[in-house]
């Protein structure tokens, strides 16, 4: 496993982020697993080599949250060793002031979240979405009081508009504050719309990508056909994955399919090994729900593609209208 700097940051991170998303309630989310089933899929990551976990407070309604302080405090002998992220923005209540960024809001969360993870800090905080009720400032000067008070070390956004997230680090900036050290972006294979605004912006401000859904939500993988036949639990019990993509995209999935043949490698490793290549890129998020899919991310590591190889994974690609910010 490779570990590089996040961004500009002197963060050390692995360059696959496991998405902890994977791990909640059945009951919740059909194809969440128990904490039971995640300890040997995360136990093998952490035996490959990532140290880098992302997960947030609206996952599974903060299962995911415990269940990831708990397997970390116990596949980790310090709290040193490993990285992790969670995120803040999403309904965790009913009361008028548990979502959003205001600074009631993240002042609590934060507590909530160090709660359910067991821990005194996360190593990354971020917003999981803009939230256009709540001024900007008062959002930044929430995170920057987060920081300073010693419960996140770094902060990070996810997915908006890139003249969004150049407002928010204008702000930070000028108000002597703490500016995002990274985006969660949508980036893959089928929807690179980042490239035309969002990636350009976070390359010049040393910014580094952690992209959610690299193999859009399995795509890329397999795990759906043309027509809608669906292969696995989680395609068919994911709604958002039907916002997202269309059947245009499987010109794309059939790109990666014929690399993977030539190559005689599963065809979601040479998805991430495309965008691990990509400018920018410091770790994708891959959810993982069985070892084998932790074996993939981390075979992708080392994989390097040929230039006609990416340029013929690349040449079936369709613009798309934006999607996947809310």
């Amino acid at each position: 496993m490779e570990h590089v700097r996040l961004g500009s940051t002197g963060l050390r991170v692995s360059r696959v982020c496991l998405g902890m998303m994977s791990y909640g309630d059945p009951s919740i989310r059909a194809w969440a697993l128990a904490e039971e089933q995640a300890e040997p899929i995360v136990r093998r990551a952490v035996e490959a080599g990532v140290t880098f976990f992302d997960t947030a407070d609206v996952y599974s309604e903060g299962r995911s949250e415990e269940i990831t302080g708990r397997l970390l405090r116990r596949l980790f002998s310090r709290r040193d060793d490993y990285v992790l992220a969670t995120k803040v923005h999403g309904e965790m209540g009913t009361g008028p002031n548990d979502r959003g960024l205001s600074r009631a809001h993240i002042l609590s969360a934060i507590d909530a979240s160090l709660r359910r993870l067991g821990l005194e800090y996360v190593d990354l905080y971020q917003i999981h979405r803009w939230d256009p009720e709540t001024p900007i400032a008062e959002t930044m000067g929430a995170l920057a009081e987060v920081v300073r008070a010693g419960k996140a070390r770094y902060v990070g956004a996810s997915s908006m508009f890139a003249w969004q997230f150049a407002k928010a680090q204008a702000v930070a900036a000028a108000d002597g504050g703490v500016p995002f050290v990274s985006m969660q972006n949508h980036y893959n294979l089928v929807y690179r719309e980042e490239e035309r605004e969002m990636i350009p912006l976070c390359l010049d401000q040393g910014v580094g990508l952690i992209p959610w859904s690299p193999l859009a939500r399995g795509l890329l993988a397999g795990t759906r056909d043309r027509g809608g036949v669906r292969h696995t639990v989680r395609a068919g019990s994911d709604p958002f994955a039907d916002t997202l993509y269309d059947d245009a995209d499987f010109d794309v999935v059939d790109a990666v399919r014929a690399v993977a043949a030539g190559r005689g490698v599963p065809a979601a490793q040479v998805a991430l090994a495309w965008l691990l290549g990509r400018p920018g890129v410091t770790a994708p998020i891959v959810g993982a729900t069985r070892s084998g899919h932790v074996d993939d991310a981390v075979a992708a590591v080392s994989l390097t593609l040929t230039a006609d190889e990416v340029a013929g994974l690349e040449a079936p690609y369709r613009p798309h209208p934006i999607r996947g910010l809310s």
